[in-house]
């Protein structure tokens, strides 16, 4: 099994999974969303650990060339970003988080586009 396949399999069921949540419990994510961004030591872990799992991506598959693969690359990449945002700058993750949160159109949008590319990916590591 490829890479891209196994990264597919992996990461595709996990938006799918948490993206249905926040759509099925949208109150109760956002609820949850406000603790996390009310405690500056979860950012701190969380970023650490999308860092961690981005630089694994990014090690493991950074694939730029033609093909649904160089979507893994991407959303590795903006792990890593996510990562750094998160534990160089937590204050700017807490104003931008909680600017999301006030934007419930978005949310629902931004959940939408997620399961669908959770959905995808899982397309390509199952079929």
């Amino acid at each position: 099994m490829s890479t891209s396949i196994l990264l597919a399999r992996l990461i595709g069921p996990v938006l799918v999974v948490a993206g249905l949540a926040a759509l099925v419990n949208p109150k109760f994510l956002q609820e949850i969303a406000s603790e996390f961004l009310a405690s500056r030591a979860l950012i701190f872990i969380a970023g650490f650990l999308t860092l961690l799992a981005g630089l694994a991506i990014v090690n493991t598959h950074n694939v730029w060339s033609g093909g649904w693969p160089v979507v893994i690359t991407v959303l590795g990449w903006l792990m890593v970003l996510g990562g750094v945002l998160r534990m160089g700058f937590p204050a700017l993750t807490r104003s931008l988080g909680e600017a999301m949160l006030a934007r419930t159109a978005m949310l629902r949008v931004a959940t939408g586009l997620q399961v669908a590319l959770g959905g995808f990916l899982m397309y390509v590591g199952y079929l």
